[in-house]
Protein backbone atom coordinates (compact mmCIF):
# COMPACT_ATOMS: atom_id res chain seq x y z
CA UNK A 1 0.00 0.00 0.00
CA UNK A 2 2.95 2.84 0.94
CA UNK A 3 4.77 0.83 -2.81
CA UNK A 4 1.51 2.09 -4.60
CA UNK A 5 1.34 5.60 -2.66
CA UNK A 6 4.69 6.11 -2.92
CA UNK A 7 4.36 5.61 -6.61
CA UNK A 8 1.36 7.89 -7.45
CA UNK A 9 2.82 10.61 -5.54
CA UNK A 10 6.18 10.26 -7.72
CA UNK A 11 3.69 10.08 -11.19
CA UNK A 12 2.32 13.16 -9.69
CA UNK A 13 5.23 14.86 -9.38
CA UNK A 14 6.72 13.29 -12.59
CA UNK A 15 3.60 15.31 -14.19
CA UNK A 16 4.00 18.75 -12.32
CA UNK A 17 7.20 18.66 -13.37
CA UNK A 18 6.35 17.88 -17.22
CA UNK A 19 4.50 21.10 -17.19
CA UNK A 20 6.72 22.92 -15.60
CA UNK A 21 9.45 22.52 -17.74
CA UNK A 22 7.88 21.81 -20.97
CA UNK A 23 5.14 23.76 -23.03
CA UNK A 24 3.07 22.91 -26.13
CA UNK A 25 2.49 25.28 -29.10
CA UNK A 26 -0.27 24.21 -31.27
CA UNK A 27 -0.15 25.22 -34.86
CA UNK A 28 -3.13 27.49 -34.91
CA UNK A 29 -1.22 29.56 -31.84
CA UNK A 30 1.35 32.08 -31.11
CA UNK A 31 3.42 31.61 -27.95
CA UNK A 32 5.26 35.12 -25.95
CA UNK A 33 7.88 33.59 -23.30
CA UNK A 34 8.00 36.08 -20.20
CA UNK A 35 10.27 35.96 -17.89
CA UNK A 36 9.77 38.18 -14.53
CA UNK A 37 7.28 39.81 -16.62
CA UNK A 38 9.25 41.07 -19.57
CA UNK A 39 8.89 39.54 -22.62
CA UNK A 40 12.15 36.92 -23.21
CA UNK A 41 11.38 35.58 -26.73
CA UNK A 42 8.66 34.89 -29.44
CA UNK A 43 7.91 31.33 -30.62
CA UNK A 44 5.76 31.29 -34.10
CA UNK A 45 6.48 27.64 -34.76
CA UNK A 46 4.20 24.57 -33.61
CA UNK A 47 5.85 22.16 -31.24
CA UNK A 48 7.13 21.13 -28.20
CA UNK A 49 9.75 23.61 -25.79
CA UNK A 50 11.84 24.15 -22.83
CA UNK A 51 11.14 26.58 -20.19
CA UNK A 52 12.36 27.90 -16.77
CA UNK A 53 9.94 26.54 -13.98
CA UNK A 54 8.36 29.52 -12.10
CA UNK A 55 10.44 32.05 -13.88
CA UNK A 56 9.48 31.73 -17.39
CA UNK A 57 5.31 32.23 -17.67
CA UNK A 58 3.62 31.43 -21.14
CA UNK A 59 1.13 33.39 -23.19
CA UNK A 60 -0.80 32.35 -26.12
CA UNK A 61 -2.04 34.26 -29.01
CA UNK A 62 -4.39 32.58 -31.91
CA UNK A 63 -2.89 32.65 -35.45
CA UNK A 64 -6.54 32.42 -36.68
CA UNK A 65 -8.70 35.28 -38.45
CA UNK A 66 -10.78 36.77 -35.85
CA UNK A 67 -14.28 38.97 -36.29
CA UNK A 68 -15.07 42.25 -34.67
CA UNK A 69 -18.51 43.10 -34.63
CA UNK A 70 -18.49 46.99 -33.81
CA UNK A 71 -21.45 48.68 -32.12
CA UNK A 72 -23.68 50.78 -34.32
CA UNK A 73 -22.65 54.27 -34.09
CA UNK A 74 -23.73 57.66 -35.87
CA UNK A 75 -21.36 59.38 -38.97
CA UNK A 76 -21.97 62.75 -40.51
CA UNK A 77 -22.10 62.37 -44.43
CA UNK A 78 -20.71 65.27 -46.86
CA UNK A 79 -24.73 66.30 -47.00
CA UNK A 80 -25.17 66.76 -43.54
CA UNK A 81 -27.16 63.52 -43.06
CA UNK A 82 -26.55 61.24 -39.68
CA UNK A 83 -25.91 57.41 -40.87
CA UNK A 84 -26.27 54.62 -38.15
CA UNK A 85 -23.49 52.52 -39.25
CA UNK A 86 -23.32 48.41 -38.45
CA UNK A 87 -19.94 47.34 -39.77
CA UNK A 88 -17.90 43.96 -38.65
CA UNK A 89 -14.22 43.46 -39.19
CA UNK A 90 -12.33 40.62 -40.00
CA UNK A 91 -8.38 40.89 -38.72
CA UNK A 92 -5.28 38.33 -37.23
CA UNK A 93 -2.88 38.73 -35.45
CA UNK A 94 0.84 38.91 -37.85
CA UNK A 95 3.25 40.39 -34.75
CA UNK A 96 2.40 38.53 -31.27
CA UNK A 97 5.43 40.70 -29.72
CA UNK A 98 4.19 44.03 -30.59
CA UNK A 99 0.63 42.89 -30.19
CA UNK A 100 1.42 41.94 -26.72
CA UNK A 101 3.54 45.21 -26.05
CA UNK A 102 0.95 47.11 -27.42
CA UNK A 103 -1.98 45.50 -25.74
CA UNK A 104 -1.57 42.75 -23.40
CA UNK A 105 -4.95 40.56 -24.71
CA UNK A 106 -7.27 40.85 -27.47
CA UNK A 107 -9.91 42.53 -25.20
CA UNK A 108 -7.48 45.71 -25.26
CA UNK A 109 -6.84 45.17 -28.95
CA UNK A 110 -10.65 45.33 -29.90
CA UNK A 111 -10.85 48.68 -28.12
CA UNK A 112 -8.12 50.11 -30.62
CA UNK A 113 -9.40 48.58 -33.69
CA UNK A 114 -12.83 50.20 -32.98
CA UNK A 115 -11.52 53.41 -32.55
CA UNK A 116 -9.26 52.82 -35.78
CA UNK A 117 -12.28 51.87 -37.89
CA UNK A 118 -14.50 54.36 -36.58
CA UNK A 119 -12.07 57.28 -37.07
CA UNK A 120 -11.13 55.70 -40.83
CA UNK A 121 -15.15 55.52 -41.36
CA UNK A 122 -16.31 59.01 -40.11
CA UNK A 123 -13.44 60.56 -42.69
CA UNK A 124 -14.27 58.76 -45.90
CA UNK A 125 -18.24 58.62 -45.16
CA UNK A 126 -17.63 62.61 -44.46
CA UNK A 127 -16.57 62.47 -48.30
CA UNK A 128 -19.44 61.00 -49.92
CA UNK A 129 -23.09 62.54 -50.00
CA UNK A 130 -25.50 59.82 -48.76
CA UNK A 131 -27.09 58.42 -52.04
CA UNK A 132 -23.07 57.28 -52.27
CA UNK A 133 -23.12 55.34 -49.25
CA UNK A 134 -26.31 53.78 -49.59
CA UNK A 135 -25.85 53.01 -53.21
CA UNK A 136 -22.96 50.89 -55.15
CA UNK A 137 -20.05 53.42 -54.22
CA UNK A 138 -20.01 51.29 -50.98
CA UNK A 139 -18.10 48.79 -51.56
CA UNK A 140 -15.39 51.43 -52.68
CA UNK A 141 -15.92 53.27 -49.60
CA UNK A 142 -15.20 50.16 -47.44
CA UNK A 143 -11.47 49.20 -49.49
CA UNK A 144 -10.45 52.74 -48.84
CA UNK A 145 -11.43 52.42 -45.13
CA UNK A 146 -9.73 49.38 -45.03
CA UNK A 147 -6.63 50.32 -46.11
CA UNK A 148 -6.35 53.57 -44.04
CA UNK A 149 -7.07 51.00 -41.20
CA UNK A 150 -4.36 48.27 -42.28
CA UNK A 151 -1.97 50.40 -42.09
CA UNK A 152 -2.93 52.01 -38.61
CA UNK A 153 -3.36 48.48 -36.95
CA UNK A 154 0.02 47.53 -38.74
CA UNK A 155 1.73 49.36 -35.90
CA UNK A 156 0.43 47.45 -33.19
CA UNK A 157 1.19 43.87 -35.09
CA UNK A 158 -2.62 43.51 -36.12
CA UNK A 159 -3.15 43.04 -40.05
CA UNK A 160 -6.87 44.16 -40.86
CA UNK A 161 -8.31 41.59 -43.64
CA UNK A 162 -11.71 43.52 -44.75
CA UNK A 163 -14.23 46.02 -43.21
CA UNK A 164 -17.68 46.06 -44.70
CA UNK A 165 -20.75 47.70 -43.35
CA UNK A 166 -23.69 45.06 -42.43
CA UNK A 167 -26.52 48.12 -42.29
CA UNK A 168 -26.73 51.37 -42.72
CA UNK A 169 -29.56 53.34 -41.39
CA UNK A 170 -31.08 56.59 -40.78
CA UNK A 171 -31.76 57.82 -37.39
CA UNK A 172 -35.76 56.92 -36.57
CA UNK A 173 -36.19 60.73 -36.07
CA UNK A 174 -34.83 61.43 -39.46
CA UNK A 175 -35.85 58.78 -41.93
CA UNK A 176 -39.02 59.93 -43.14
CA UNK A 177 -38.21 63.60 -44.17
CA UNK A 178 -35.03 62.31 -45.83
CA UNK A 179 -36.65 59.62 -47.77
CA UNK A 180 -39.52 62.14 -48.34
CA UNK A 181 -36.88 64.15 -49.89
CA UNK A 182 -34.76 61.66 -51.57
CA UNK A 183 -38.78 61.01 -53.34
CA UNK A 184 -39.15 64.01 -54.34
CA UNK A 185 -35.70 64.27 -55.60
CA UNK A 186 -36.02 61.60 -57.51
CA UNK A 187 -39.67 62.17 -58.95
CA UNK A 188 -38.15 65.85 -60.45
CA UNK A 189 -34.84 64.10 -62.00
CA UNK A 190 -37.91 61.48 -63.79
CA UNK A 191 -39.59 64.58 -64.74
CA UNK A 192 -37.14 65.88 -66.17
CA UNK A 193 -35.84 63.11 -68.55
CA UNK A 194 -39.32 62.41 -69.26
CA UNK A 195 -39.17 66.19 -70.75
CA UNK A 196 -36.06 65.49 -72.28
CA UNK A 197 -37.25 62.31 -73.83
CA UNK A 198 -40.62 63.86 -75.07
CA UNK A 199 -38.47 66.74 -76.74
CA UNK A 200 -35.98 64.44 -78.40
CA UNK A 201 -38.86 61.90 -79.84
CA UNK A 202 -40.44 65.48 -81.37
CA UNK A 203 -36.89 66.24 -83.10
CA UNK A 204 -36.62 62.64 -84.43
CA UNK A 205 -39.99 62.58 -85.51
CA UNK A 206 -39.58 65.62 -87.56
CA UNK A 207 -36.53 65.07 -88.55
CA UNK A 208 -38.18 61.81 -90.02
CA UNK A 209 -40.85 63.70 -91.98
CA UNK A 210 -38.72 66.20 -92.98
CA UNK A 211 -36.42 63.25 -94.94
CA UNK A 212 -40.37 61.57 -95.93
CA UNK A 213 -41.02 64.51 -97.81
CA UNK A 214 -37.96 65.18 -99.24
CA UNK A 215 -37.89 60.93 -100.23
CA UNK A 216 -41.60 61.50 -102.02
CA UNK A 217 -40.22 64.32 -103.60
CA UNK A 218 -37.58 62.93 -104.91
CA UNK A 219 -39.74 60.06 -106.32
CA UNK A 220 -42.08 61.67 -108.12
CA UNK A 221 -39.86 64.00 -109.42
CA UNK A 222 -37.86 60.72 -111.13
CA UNK A 223 -41.69 59.15 -112.17
CA UNK A 224 -42.47 62.35 -113.73
CA UNK A 225 -39.39 62.26 -115.75
CA UNK A 226 -39.48 58.94 -116.43
CA UNK A 227 -43.43 59.30 -117.04
CA UNK A 228 -42.55 62.16 -119.63
CA UNK A 229 -39.47 60.30 -121.22
CA UNK A 230 -42.02 57.61 -121.79
CA UNK A 231 -45.16 59.55 -123.34
CA UNK A 232 -42.19 61.40 -125.95
CA UNK A 233 -41.31 58.27 -126.87
CA UNK A 234 -44.33 56.70 -127.37
CA UNK A 235 -45.37 60.43 -129.35
CA UNK A 236 -42.27 59.75 -131.75
CA UNK A 237 -43.40 56.14 -132.54
CA UNK A 238 -47.24 57.31 -133.07
CA UNK A 239 -45.34 60.24 -135.28
CA UNK A 240 -43.29 57.85 -136.97
CA UNK A 241 -46.12 54.97 -137.60
CA UNK A 242 -48.39 57.99 -138.68
CA UNK A 243 -45.46 59.57 -141.22
CA UNK A 244 -45.63 55.92 -142.55
CA UNK A 245 -49.27 54.78 -143.34
CA UNK A 246 -51.80 58.12 -142.21
CA UNK A 247 -55.01 55.86 -143.32
CA UNK A 248 -53.54 52.98 -141.65
CA UNK A 249 -52.94 54.66 -138.47
CA UNK A 250 -56.38 56.60 -139.02
CA UNK A 251 -58.15 53.23 -138.51
CA UNK A 252 -56.29 51.92 -135.87
CA UNK A 253 -56.83 55.00 -133.70
CA UNK A 254 -60.66 54.85 -134.60
CA UNK A 255 -60.51 50.37 -132.96
CA UNK A 256 -58.98 51.78 -129.83
CA UNK A 257 -62.07 54.44 -129.86
CA UNK A 258 -64.80 51.49 -130.51
CA UNK A 259 -62.88 49.04 -128.04
CA UNK A 260 -62.89 52.24 -125.19
CA UNK A 261 -66.80 53.04 -125.97
CA UNK A 262 -68.49 49.84 -126.68
CA UNK A 263 -69.44 46.84 -124.54
CA UNK A 264 -71.71 44.24 -124.60
CA UNK A 265 -74.25 46.34 -122.83
CA UNK A 266 -73.22 49.50 -124.80
CA UNK A 267 -76.83 50.99 -126.91
CA UNK A 268 -75.91 54.25 -129.32
CA UNK A 269 -78.15 56.52 -131.36
CA UNK A 270 -76.40 58.15 -133.73
CA UNK A 271 -77.22 59.39 -137.46
CA UNK A 272 -75.41 57.16 -140.34
CA UNK A 273 -73.74 59.94 -141.97
CA UNK A 274 -72.04 60.50 -138.39
CA UNK A 275 -68.42 60.34 -138.47
CA UNK A 276 -68.07 58.12 -135.65
CA UNK A 277 -70.29 55.51 -137.49
CA UNK A 278 -68.12 56.29 -140.92
CA UNK A 279 -65.63 53.08 -139.79
CA UNK A 280 -68.70 50.80 -139.60
CA UNK A 281 -70.68 51.60 -142.33
CA UNK A 282 -68.28 51.59 -144.55
CA UNK A 283 -65.41 49.48 -143.41
CA UNK A 284 -61.56 50.89 -144.00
Amino acid sequence: MKKAIFLLIALIMLLVGYKSFFFVVDITEYAIVTELGKPKKTVKEPGLYFRIPFVQQIIFFSKKLLEYDAPPSEILTKDKKTLVVDNYCRWKIVEPLKFYLSFRDVRSALARIDDIIYSEMRIELGKHNLIDVVSDNRNEIMRNVTKASRIKAKDFGIEIIDIRIKRADLPPENEKAVYARMKAERARIAKQYRSEGREEAQKIRAKTEKERTIILAEAYRKVQRIKGDTDAKVIKIYAEAYNLDPDFYDFLKKLEVYEQTFDNKTKLFISTDSYFFKLLKKGP
